[in-house]
């Protein structure tokens, strides 16, 4: 069974996509395991757009998702390729570059 959203997961999918009124369930009626895959390949209108969204986040809501993908609970692999690129930013800018580092040695991207 995939990842259930919890209270945290919930707020920040709702800050990212606030058009889905709290709906954290795909068109085929399963509850979204990631937070950031739906943005990236359903809900963002291009990489621009995912951007615009993902600068909505503080950095403790940053914090939260680089924790995730730390733990292999948010599948970054799985975005489109400009989306890992904004993420891998925002890592740097809203967190650190140390963090950056950690991340890409995680997801083995040099």
């Amino acid at each position: 069974m995939g990842r259930v959203f919890n209270e945290i997961d919930t707020r920040i999918f709702n800050k990212l996509a606030p058009e889905l009124s709290g709906n954290t369930v795909s068109s085929a009626g399963h509850n979204y395991p990631f937070i950031l895959r739906p943005l990236s390949h359903k809900i963002a209108e291009d990489g621009a757009d995912f951007r615009n969204r993902m600068d909505k986040l503080d950095p403790e809501e940053m914090e939260y998702l680089f924790q995730l993908a730390m733990e292999g609970k948010e599948d970054i692999r799985s975005l489109e390729e400009d989306d890992i690129d904004t993420f891998m930013e925002l890592v740097e800018i809203k967190l650190s570059t140390e963090k950056l580092k950690e991340l890409k040695a995680k997801l083995g991207i040099a």
